[in-house]
């Protein structure tokens, strides 16, 4: 048997923690799986997996050949990428990740327009306040929002959201409205997880960047959880007027500190460091790009 094929089919099970979800992704039956692994673990000379009627781990053996399989793999996909021209019709899946908000509405929006452009292409969109390791869980785009933190991402700007602070006109009406940043401190600020950096306000003044540890009574990676806790007079928030438009329109959230500037929401693809992009991950970011831009600031998300 082939061992590039033993390898995959060895990566897969790990992910998968049994053979048999393992084959079924393959499409192969668990025996055949099994054999593949026996094979594997017969030329290597040692055991990848321990095995009990109930649970199947990676051995010490298995957990580094695992890093290494990986690695080989994605080495491969590039060279086929490099030397046929996959590069020039997207097809296969299209893995994306994205915080819940922008992933469920305009970054879903622009793959279905996507979709209907490329025939040979289906699309996985995965939903979760942080890229996660994008190789291990074999995500091609991942959806960043806010400052990148990671500088070992490689990361393309998609485009830029203005922000507000805004509260509802109960909770303003009875603690007061904060007159400077620093009236913040002394306020329930929720704060949004899925918007790097955790905790911190950035405002610009005359004198610079100005940036203030909020802290309050909802905190969460879904930006319409402190949405909802907002409206429902529980403090302020700091969101993109693509998620908040709609309810300051309506005056069911106000805007306060408008004199003070806020850096606009920075709306990044990151993507594993690859020399070759195949070419259903550089026509997507194209795509989303110009489909992104003039969006970025829209009022709502209906």
């Amino acid at each position: 048997m082939d061992k590039l094929t033993g390898m995959t089919v060895f990566v897969r099970v790990a992910k998968a923690g049994s053979f048999a979800g393992g084959a079924r992704e393959l499409g192969i039956s668990r025996a055949m799986a099994t054999k593949h692994i026996m094979q594997l673990e017969g030329s290597l000379g040692s055991r990848l997996f321990n095995r009990t009627t109930r649970s199947l781990n990676l051995t010490d053996v298995g957990a580094s050949y695992l890093e290494r399989c990986q690695q080989v793999l994605l080495d491969i996909e590039e060279m086929e990428a490099a030397v046929t021209h996959l590069q020039t019709e997207p097809r296969g899946i299209l893995k994306i990740s994205a915080p819940p908000v922008i992933g469920a509405t305009h970054i879903t929006r622009a793959a279905v327009e996507f979709l209907k452009i490329h025939a040979d292409l289906k699309i996985d969109i995965v939903l979760q306040g942080s890229p996660g390791d994008l190789i291990d869980e074999g995500i091609d785009i991942a959806i960043f929002l806010g400052a990148l933190e990671d500088t070992s991402m490689i990361a393309r700007k998609l485009a830029t959201s203005p922000l507000v602070v805004c509260a509802s006109p109960d909770y303003l009406d009875k603690y007061g409205i904060p007159k400077t940043p620093e009236d913040l401190i002394d306020h329930s600020c929720l704060v949004n997880w899925a918007i790097a950096p955790r905790h911190k306000w950035q405002f610009r003044t005359e004198s610079g960047l100005k940036i203030i540890t909020v802290s309050g009574r909802v905190q969460s990676n879904a930006a319409h959880s402190i949405r909802i806790a907002a409206l429902n007079g529980l403090g302020l928030v700091m969101l993109p007027t693509y998620i908040v438009g709609g309810d300051i329109e309506k005056g069911t959230l106000r805007v306060v500190l408008e004199s003070y500037l806020l850096p606009p929401l920075e709306i990044h693809a990151v993507y594993p460091h690859r020399r070759y992009l195949s070419a259903k991950v550089r026509a997507f970011l194209d795509f989303l790009q110009v489909w992104l831009e003039p969006r970025a600031g829209m009022a709502g998300t209906e």
